[in-house]
């Protein structure tokens, strides 16, 4: 009998399937509905409303070095900082001869951060929690520096954006955190702007496979260096969260003074936690599928 040869390994493989072209799609619309569901529970209820609010007060950060960080961290995301760095990503996407993903770069900060603030101009708040205090939803500062981390990513090469993806989750959740901590956001706010930035985001990349279908898809998987620790920091935080929740939602209505401040803060911590791991966790994963040109030949 005759060995058949085996066909040389290629760095890349044929084009991708019709599930690789339309699960950017998929993930933009489970996100936005995570982004409506955070609305109803955490906004549209009283329950919600006052867990939300007590995560949010129990942020009594007296530590000089650890107040210093979040100030330095908030004050980092003004409008000229971040117009910096998107100039630079898309001068680097430029630089490696994609111009689409230097105008998909331009979009997704443009999209996020125009529908945060317009979604937190024209969402009502009705007062359930009896604070009186005016709607905060969604957190503009957070989108802000989630779609800078996210462009960051989308251009530079696959080799770097595990890195990025890390880089870029500590940062956001940096500032998350911040938010909170300084009584600028609840929690909610900011799981619900990553749930915008990552819908815009899935949608921009939905577009640019479309554009790229006949191209090869390279046989590569996602940095794992990114993936590994940002799948298990989000299953950690997410039982903690959960488990937080439901204690201070039972110290809220059945046992008062059940927990502190601290634990619902700690809680609204995890919930952010959860959320930064779980959308750059799929973020890595739609920019590793970024298919070639078909011209192209080669991995970028």
């Amino acid at each position: 009998m005759t060995a058949v040869a085996q066909p040389a390994r290629s760095e890349t493989t044929p084009a991708p399937s019709r599930w690789h072209a339309i699960s950017p799609l998929l993930v933009a619309v489970l996100a936005a509905a995570g982004a409506v569901l955070v609305y109803a529970v955490f906004i549209r209820t009283g329950l919600g409303q006052t867990v939300d609010t007590a995560s949010m007060r129990g942020g009594d950060v007296r530590h000089e070095q650890v107040t210093q960080v979040l100030s330095r961290t908030l004050q980092a995301t003004q409008l000229a900082a971040l117009a910096i760095v998107c100039l630079v990503a898309v001068g680097v996407g430029i630089l490696r001869r994609r111009l689409d993903l230097s105008i998909g770069a331009a979009l997704l900060v443009l999209a996020a951060n125009v529908a945060v603030q317009q979604l937190k101009a024209h969402l009502d708040r009705p007062d359930l929690d009896g604070t009186g205090m005016p709607n905060s939803f969604p957190s503009g500062h957070t989108a802000a520096a989630a779609s800078v981390a996210f462009v960051l990513i989308l251009v530079f090469p696959r080799a770097l954006r595990g890195a990025m993806g890390l880089l870029g989750a500590a940062y956001v959740t940096v500032v998350a955190v911040a938010t909170v901590w300084a009584e600028w956001h609840r929690p909610s706010d900011t799981v619900a702007a990553l749930l915008i930035v990552l819908t815009c985001g899935a949608l921009i990349a939905w577009v640019i496979r479309l554009r790229r279908a006949g191209g090869e898809r390279p046989s590569i998987t996602p940095a794992r260096v990114a993936t590994l620790p940002l799948g298990l920091v989000g299953a950690i935080s997410t039982a903690a969260c959960l488990f937080g929740l439901a204690t201070v939602a039972v110290s809220e209505r059945v046992l008062p003074d059940l927990v502190s401040g601290r634990f619902a803060f700690l809680t609204g911590v995890a919930g952010i936690l959860s959320a930064v791991a779980g959308t750059f966790y799929f973020w890595v994963r739609l920019t590793a599928g970024d298919p070639l040109a078909p011209a192209q030949g080669g991995t970028k």
